[in-house]
């Protein structure tokens, strides 16, 4: 049963942030309110926002306290949430990542095919084959939270997480799946290395996926990854990304 609220709850996040909250569980009607009243948020011109955080179910919209108070966001958001239904709709943009699996790349895909009861090909077959959300980015800068990976190969997090894991390296986390776009520690089992980068700092955005995103994940060999890897280093790979159907 889905737990959407169609009127969320407006919670007080500090005298300079407004808490918009549509679920008390993890639903994907209620991230699309949330990516939507992101949208509005950011595109109307009504009152000054500062910046939109969206999570798997809120946003956290920041504010100058010296320019607006809360009374008018709260405002400008129920108006947006009202008329989210008709008029409201972020775009939806699927982008499409290459990852070279198993290997070097994925030195847990192995224990994904064990759990799941089937073989290495199976659990890249399987990973590949459904376009996943991404609910929000967090942990670390750029890391994108995956859902509606195939569950069937669903796994838990390693019992004894890494200290270090390789930036661009693909995991799984029970249902989810995700992206470490930078060189962390990390407990996700991990399948495979994608050689794009996904958190770049100097560019605008500085992160590659973002929340609201759906990604495509396209199964490449070790000659195509070290390509890419090159053409990405050298600033000419150009990432597919297009328009999902609304």
């Amino acid at each position: 049963m889905s737990v959407y609220l169609k009127e969320p709850r407006f919670l007080h996040g500090g005298e300079s942030c407004i808490v918009a909250e549509f679920a008390d569980e993890i639903d994907r009607a209620a991230n699309d309110a949330v990516i939507n009243l992101r949208h509005w948020m950011e595109s109307q011109k009504r009152v000054p926002i500062i910046e939109c955080l969206p999570t798997y179910r809120s946003l956290a919209i920041y504010f100058d306290p010296l320019a607006v108070n809360c009374d008018s966001i709260i405002e400008e958001a129920g108006k947006a949430v009202a008329e989210a239904s008709e008029n409201v709709a972020a775009p939806h943009k699927i982008i499409s990542i290459p990852v070279c699996y198993g290997g070097e790349y994925g030195p847990d895909i192995d224990n994904v095919a064990r759990h799941a009861g089937i073989s290495v090909e199976e659990v890249i077959r399987r990973h590949s084959s459904k376009i996943c959300h991404c609910y929000m980015i967090g942990f670390v800068p750029g890391f994108a939270y995956l859902g509606g990976m195939d569950e069937s190969i669903a796994t838990p997090r390693l019992a004894n997480p890494r200290t270090v894991i390789p930036g661009g390296s693909v995991g799984i986390a029970g249902k989810q799946t995700g992206i470490y776009p930078i060189d962390c520690p990390g407990g996700w089992q991990l399948i495979g290395r994608t050689p794009l980068r996904l958190f770049t700092p100097e560019c605008d955005p500085p992160t590659l996926i973002d929340a609201g995103y759906e990604v495509r994940f396209v199964p490449i060999t070790e000659n195509e990854y070290r390509a890419i890897e090159a053409q990405v280093a050298n600033g000419t790979y150009r990432v597919v990304i297009t328009e999902a159907d609304q």
